[in-house]
């Protein structure tokens, strides 16, 4: 879709204020004025050309009819928060980011199995949701040796394609597909009580997707009657406002930052800006671009998966996360502040993550084997 407009036309932008880049990116075109995503009005967008946005706001007729708003950019992977028929029936240019954090959310899986003193080097992975992100973690799997499964409906070609079933019954089962409420593959609740009844015991479910592909009632359930199953959630059903008994029992959770490395957020940034110059057929040169940061020395003494473990929680050490949210849902139950505005602080205010590849390997000791796994992680 080409949207006709004079690339010296001064825009009005409106843009969530979590969305890191926005002056290096999207300074030249106009005015940025930043604002909550969560709870964004139609009001705020009385005068705005372009939109960008993250997952947490909905975008719609109902946030814009009436509004000249003509191009919407969504900086982030997914597009179930974006009402994409209407907006082409309106004529309006729109853009997510795909693939833009999917090497923050594979990083995250293996700094939660460090976080956990779990060796994944010999444990059978299954992943639900083949995309950028789950295809990104099969393709690392791969290059590690490592066994896996991937239950994709519309992957059926696939070299590891299995059903459900069989992929529910992996060591280590990370769940990354999208919403999709209908059609002929729903992955509303499609990890139902039945679902997680058929998981293994001593297994680990990781779900980095989004929050309502586990029905979070049936899993709270599960988990006040034992613990079958290591649980990592980092998304959750009603967002921002989530189930503090659920938080209570899983082993680790987060904020939906798995995604949140510094990288992810500008790459997203920057993919919209791309498809802004091509809805406005303006030349890719006019774009900027972020200052090369000098890589971060790390240095361990140990050896095997000992040392991976170490060098990994240095870059990141997803137990941090955990502590923060719990520390706040502690603060909602004493009527401190509602976990949902809590929720979103989090996320607001969330530290700087840097990717695996900003980082150097200082470490003499380590055999061949282990230097060339932390090769295929992304450590140089």
């Amino acid at each position: 879709m080409t949207w006709n407009m004079s690339a010296n036309t001064n825009m009005n932008i409106v843009a969530d204020e979590n969305i890191p880049g926005l002056d290096t990116w999207f300074a030249d075109l106009g005015s940025i004025t930043r604002v909550p995503g969560r709870n964004l009005s139609r009001a705020q967008l009385a005068e705005a050309d372009i939109l960008l946005v993250r997952s947490v706001t909905e975008v719609n007729e109902a946030l814009l009819e009436g509004t000249p708003v003509r191009f919407v950019g969504s900086c982030t992977i997914g597009t179930d928060h974006l009402d994409t028929a209407w907006l082409e029936r309106q004529g309006i240019a729109w853009s997510a980011a795909p693939g833009c954090n999917a090497n923050s959310v594979v990083e995250y899986v293996f700094c939660t199995l460090a976080a956990l003193d779990i060796d994944w080097r010999d444990r059978r992975f299954g992943i639900v949701g083949c995309g950028n992100v789950g295809g990104t973690l099969q393709r690392r799997l791969r290059a590690l040796g490592i066994p896996c499964k991937i239950y994709d409906p519309w992957l059926t070609d696939n070299p590891d394609a299995a059903d459900l079933a069989t992929v529910l019954q992996q060591d280590v089962i990370c769940l990354h597909a999208p919403l999709v409420k209908g059609g002929e593959h729903p992955s509303h609740h499609m990890i139902d009580a039945k679902a997680l009844a058929a998981i293994r015991p001593g297994a680990v479910l990781i779900s980095a997707g989004r929050g309502a592909v586990v029905d979070n009632a049936a899993l709270l359930s599960l988990l006040e009657q034992s613990a079958p199953f290591t649980c990592v959630l980092d998304v959750w059903e009603n967002e921002p406002d989530i189930n503090l008994d659920l938080l209570a029992k899983v082993d680790l959770g987060s904020p939906h930052i798995a995604g949140y490395s510094h990288d992810g957020k500008l790459a997203g940034t920057r993919l919209v800006r791309e498809a802004l110059n091509r809805a406005l057929s303006l030349p890719q040169a006019n774009i900027g671009s972020e200052p090369v940061e000098a890589p971060r020395a790390i240095a361990t003494s140990e050896s095997g998966f000992a040392a991976i473990r170490a060098l990994l929680l240095q870059m990141y050490d997803p137990r941090a996360d955990d502590q923060r949210l719990r520390a706040a849902a502690g603060q909602a139950r004493e009527g401190a502040q509602t976990m949902a505005i809590a929720f979103d602080q989090l996320r607001k205010q969330y530290p700087r993550r840097l990717e695996f590849s900003h980082y150097r390997l200082e470490a003499p000791q380590l055999d061949a084997a282990t230097r060339q796994q932390l090769d295929i992680l992304g450590l140089k």
